[in-house]
């Protein structure tokens, strides 16, 4: 039996989904050692991306593939960044132990740091809810808010200690967060600030982000459970799919404007479309894998991704 012969077989023995070609895949190369960990599409066509390692905000422009980076200050180490209702980037800095604001013009940099004893929350990701306030999670344990017009910040204890990680709003308005070192998410009353934790039907499935689509279902990539699932806060169901593969790990995901799953898979490092209309897993990255997706993003048939492994940004054009 060849090299060649053994790894087909291998293949065929860890991958139980569809192959597909990838549409319009294209690779953005960013400077080297700037690991690039979340990625933001804005309006104008440029991509802003947090630089972790460099302590830097990036942006490219995909015309031209032209990046440049724009330093946040001494100690930054960003995680995540969103384009606001004022069509900035808003990032979650963990080596600040701040929220800031970058101004898409001047490039110039408003911070809105945590209140005093709240030190070392590992800030993670952010999502704006519907009246324009900023809501953010810590890894520490920790769920806060900005407002933007008074530059208030308040944050609470989350749930059960350590682990708040992804976060999203819904098109009603509704903000839900997920918590990976405790396996849940939960609702925030976006009133009060209270957390009311959901909790999901496989135990300790290691819950990592979290979006929804435009019914208002909830879409969870259960890192640890090797699974997706989707719950439904109109019946109060849940649904889960094991991803294909022998150690999946999913890490981020993404609904599109189609309500098509995307979700990137640490365990065979690639990048996998799901069709929630016959529950079925399509790989479109390149046959062997060699991703390391850490987030994902996107605007009208395009999904944006960060893959810090490699320094490098990742768009997929999803053609219906």
């Amino acid at each position: 039996m060849t090299i060649l012969t053994r790894l087909v077989l291998v293949l065929l023995l860890t991958w139980t989904g569809r192959a597909e070609a990838a549409p319009g895949w294209t690779e953005f190369p960013v400077p080297q050692g700037s690991s690039p960990h979340d990625v933001a599409p804005a309006a104008d066509g440029t991509v802003w991306f947090t630089a972790q390692a460099a302590g830097a905000l990036g942006q490219l422009d995909p015309r031209t593939g032209h990046v440049d980076t724009f330093p946040l200050g001494t100690g930054s180490a960003p995680h995540g960044v969103i384009i606001g209702p004022d069509g900035a980037p808003w990032v979650t800095d963990g080596g600040l132990n701040a929220i800031l604001r970058v101004d898409p013009v001047s490039h110039a940099v408003r911070r809105f740091p945590l209140p005093a004893g709240r030190d070392n929350a590992n800030l993670n990701t952010a999502t704006f809810d519907r009246s324009g306030i900023l809501w953010f999670t810590g890894q520490a344990g920790i769920y806060g808010k900005v407002d933007p017009r008074s530059a208030e910040v308040r944050v609470w204890d989350a749930p059960r200690g350590p682990g708040a990680y992804g976060i999203s709003t819904t098109p009603l308005g509704a903000v839900y967060f997920a918590s990976l070192a405790s396996s849940y998410i939960a609702r925030v009353d976006t009133g009060t600030g209270a957390a009311t934790v959901i909790k999901p039907p496989t135990p300790n499935q290691g819950a990592r982000r979290i979006w929804s689509d435009s019914h208002g279902a909830l879409w969870v990539s259960e890192f640890i459970a090797g699974q997706i699932s989707c719950f439904d806060p109109s019946t109060n169901t849940w649904k889960s799919w094991r991803l294909p593969g022998k150690q999946p790990q999913p890490y981020a995901i993404f609904v599109d404007m189609h309500d098509v799953v995307w979700v990137s898979d640490f365990g065979s490092q690639t990048l996998l479309r799901f069709d929630p209309v016959d529950g079925q897993f399509s790989r479109i990255a390149k046959p062997l894998g060699d991703l390391g997706i850490r987030q994902l993003l996107g605007r009208a048939d395009e999904v944006w991704g960060a893959d810090q492994a490699h320094d490098r940004l990742i768009r997929v054009r999803n053609q219906q």
